[in-house]
């Protein structure tokens, strides 16, 4: 299928006209009006090469459901022992720049320059994207950001300097969103981290119509280290 090249026009194909990679459309800008629009149309910028921004929505798509998180012995053996503590909202852009440096295996270059910083940081800024860090003995050693809208969280990306630091945030987030009755998490891309805690593919017409059923619960915006009670 053809890529679709965006103009000043603040609209997006139908997903479904993606390709086979979830490469959807080329071009447009970072607004936050352009953002909330994607990602209320299922759709997610990816990179920014030569000036233009990659838009995807893949199918099948990485999900989430917060009832079905799976926690391993392991961890909630870190957990009952609190080896780190957890807080929402308190350096978000600490975190999205950790996520930037961070070295993953088998991974191109990251994707986070500075106009997605700029970018998600005048999210942060309106309380429409939020930031996870995890901490021991008070230095920062893991974390995950992300946008929320209506009951659906979408996850952008997540850093660990410590062993198990992200994973032990990822969950502590999924429990608190659990129980403000969060429908959905979105993890865009499977991968094998993500299935152990109970990700798992979902057809994309499925995603569509469970993101188009959580948009219509109201967005909790603002600080969610008040939302959330300050995590533990």
């Amino acid at each position: 299928m053809p890529v679709w090249q965006l103009d000043e026009k603040l609209l997006f194909p139908d997903p479904q006209f993606a390709n086979e990679d979830g490469l959807l459309a080329i071009g447009g800008d970072l607004s936050i009006e352009r953002l909330m629009l994607a990602y209320a149309s299922g759709i997610f910028p990816w990179f920014i090469e030569e000036e233009e921004i990659y838009w995807f929505s893949p199918d099948p798509r990485c999900v989430l459901i917060p009832e079905e998180l799976k926690v391993s012995k392991s961890m909630q053996k870190l957990i009952k022992k609190q080896t780190f503590s957890v807080r929402y909202d308190q350096q978000f852009i600490k975190v999205i720049k950790n996520c930037k440096t961070v070295k993953r295996k088998g991974q191109r270059e990251t994707w986070i320059d500075k106009n997605f910083i700029a970018a998600y940081t005048n999210l942060f800024e309106l309380g429409l994207a939020h930031s996870v860090e995890v901490y021991e003995n008070e230095n920062l050693v893991g974390g995950l950001y992300g946008v929320s809208l209506g009951s659906c969280f979408f996850g952008e990306s997540m850093f660990s300097k410590v062993s198990n630091a992200s994973k032990y945030g990822f969950i502590f987030l999924v429990n608190a969103l659990k129980e403000k009755k969060f429908t959905l998490i979105d993890c865009q891309v499977y991968n094998d981290h993500l299935a152990t805690l109970g990700a798992k593919k979902m057809e994309r017409s499925i995603f569509l119509e469970m993101l188009e059923k959580g948009l219509l619960d109201e967005t909790a915006s603002g600080d969610w280290g008040l939302f959330l009670k300050g995590g533990e």
